[in-house]
């Protein structure tokens, strides 16, 4: 993670956006009225899924079970055929 301050950010913002982008680096910037965070539009994304998912009652329990099942006790399922 980065910190700067707007004028910093003024002079190298392309260089921030590019570290941001490629790099998924998370850049805070600085301001007298408070601070600010670039981040990549894919780290933004997955974020804001993560918190619809887990506002979902029962979501995050069920996240966890699932993350806790040996994937010898999975079963493969076709989706398609599970949502006709």
């Amino acid at each position: 993670m980065s910190i700067t301050n707007a004028t910093s950010l003024r002079k190298n913002l392309f260089g921030y956006l590019g570290a941001a982008t490629q790099n998924d680096e998370k850049i805070i910037v600085t301001t007298k009225t408070g601070n600010a965070a670039i981040v990549s539009e894919e780290y933004l994304r997955a974020l804001e899924e993560t918190c619809y998912l887990y506002n979902i009652p029962g979501m995050p329990e069920s996240i966890e079970k699932g993350a806790k099942t040996p994937l010898s006790e999975c079963k493969e399922i076709d989706w398609r055929k599970e949502l006709k």
